[in-house]
């Protein structure tokens, strides 16, 4: 699989899916920022791959300007960009307030606006420049409980398409919506057994996935292996997806009688 050689920027790069992301491009030869809130992740992450840690808040369109220059200047021509940096709630659709409502929007939304609007004309000037923005199984298919991030993920993939088409044939720009996927976030819930248990039996490939699979999709649609795919979200989620909840149960039931 080869890969183009211009720098990547990791929005969220501190932690999970995209320290991980950090990590498989630089072994892939890629010089990587790793942009974060948090300056103390950043760093350890920027160090372990060779990288460069900036600091930046997406939601602040201002200082994701600063940071898209600074990478420039820093690791020359900026040829990828990854919109991995989020944040998400759970409680009833009505008990949310407007200020987590805000939150979630501005950073799920307007941060991966924010990047791409700002990283646009160092990606249209270089050839082979791509882009995966990250959503989430839940702006394909609602879950319970997160009524504000499903409708910002949702976004995002529309996001997505915008820009892919009116980039092409400059710039390719992908998502992907993982399902769970383990990550310190999470690491609470996934290692409690029985928590565990009925999320892997859920999923057709009875496991929850990791962040170093995530990256590696990502990484492959950075690269040039990925040449002819624009405007698409990839599914990363198991099968999970697959079943139907009204139909699957019942007509399990009577596969088992005649197996």
């Amino acid at each position: 699989m080869s890969s183009p050689v211009g720098a990547v920027v990791v929005t969220g790069g501190a932690s999970g899916i995209g320290a991980a992301t950090c990590r498989v491009l630089a072994e892939a030869g890629r010089r990587v920022a790793v942009l974060d809130r948090n300056a103390d992740g950043a760093a350890v992450v920027a160090k372990e791959i060779d990288g460069f840690a900036i600091v930046a808040d997406v939601a602040d369109h201002q200082a994701i300007d600063h940071a898209i220059a600074l990478v420039a200047k820093e690791l020359g021509p900026i040829q990828g960009l990854v919109n991995n940096a989020g944040v998400g709630n759970l409680k009833p659709l009505e008990a949310y307030t407007p200020a987590e409502v805000d939150l979630i929007w501005r950073v799920n939304v307007a941060g991966t606006y924010n990047c791409l609007r700002s990283a646009a004309p160092h990606l249209r000037a270089r050839p082979g420049a791509a882009v995966v923005n990250l959503a989430s199984v839940s702006g394909v298919r609602p879950t319970r409980g997160e009524a504000p991030y499903s409708a910002a993920k949702a976004a995002t993939i529309a996001l997505t398409r915008s820009a892919a088409l009116e980039w092409a044939p400059d710039v390719r720009v992908n998502c992907v919506s993982p399902g769970f996927v383990r990550t310190p976030l999470n690491e609470m819930l996934v290692s409690e057994d029985s928590a565990r248990e009925a999320l892997e039996d859920r999923t057709p490939l009875k496991r929850v996935g990791t962040a170093e699979e995530t990256a590696g999709v990502i990484a492959f649609l950075l690269s040039d292996a990925a040449a002819y795919m624009t405007g698409q979200n990839l599914i990363l989620d198991g099968g999970s997806m697959l079943p139907s909840e009204q139909m699957d149960p019942a007509l399990g039931a009577l596969l088992e009688l005649f197996s």
